[in-house]
């Protein structure tokens, strides 16, 4: 069974770049999702096994959804061109940023290594 990401994004190139990204290297994708709501309800619905998100959603800024996933154990990759890798650190030490643009090696790279990383944690 493949482990299931979920995509907040709302510039819809980035978002579909994204989610072809994942879904091609086997993963299977929620999304994307253009607003906070929407990818609320969709993780209400099925905890991803990951969450890669930008930071500015069309209904406001990301960090009250980050917090919700986080306190479920779900892994962070952030995706964003306004913040500072330092800035998102403060918020979530153990969150992953990278920053835009990001080639898809790179954000396949960050995927499997948060991945194993929580794989190896389980062990």
């Amino acid at each position: 069974m493949s482990q299931r990401i979920l995509v907040a994004e709302d510039e819809m190139v980035v978002a579909f770049d994204l989610c072809d990204t994942v879904e091609e290297a086997g993963f299977e994708v929620e999304g994307p999702h253009a607003g906070i709501s929407s990818a609320m309800l969709a993780f209400q619905k099925e905890k991803p096994a990951l969450a890669i998100l930008d930071i500015s959603l069309d209904d406001g800024n990301v960090f009250p959804l980050a917090q919700k996933l986080a306190a479920e154990d779900v892994p962070l990759i952030f995706h964003s061109g306004r913040h500072t890798r330092e800035e998102i650190k403060a918020k979530f030490p153990t969150a992953i940023t990278l920053m835009k643009p990001c080639p898809p090696a790179e954000v396949l790279r960050a995927v499997n290594d948060v991945l194993d990383e929580c794989e190896a944690s389980r062990d």
